[in-house]
């Protein structure tokens, strides 16, 4: 999928909010990389963890809420 539509859905998923999607992307991607299972079925070698955070966000996986509870 091209990076661009994936942005675009996921700006959906959080109102147009730029700030809320690279801040959930970031945190996304940095539970991702301490071993966190993609909620998404996608080669972990093949993508980067922010890709795969803005597929999870895009796809309505997973939303600022639920990453401000994995800090918890």
């Amino acid at each position: 999928m091209r990076t661009e539509r994936l942005v675009a859905q996921a700006m959906d998923r959080l109102n147009g909010d730029r700030y809320k999607l690279s801040l959930a992307v970031a945190k996304r991607a940095e539970t991702l990389s301490l071993g966190a299972t993609p909620l998404v079925e996608v080669d972990k070698a093949k993508y980067k963890f922010t890709d795969i955070a803005l597929m999870e966000i895009a796809q309505g996986k997973i939303g600022i809420d639920s990453i401000a509870h994995e800090e918890e």
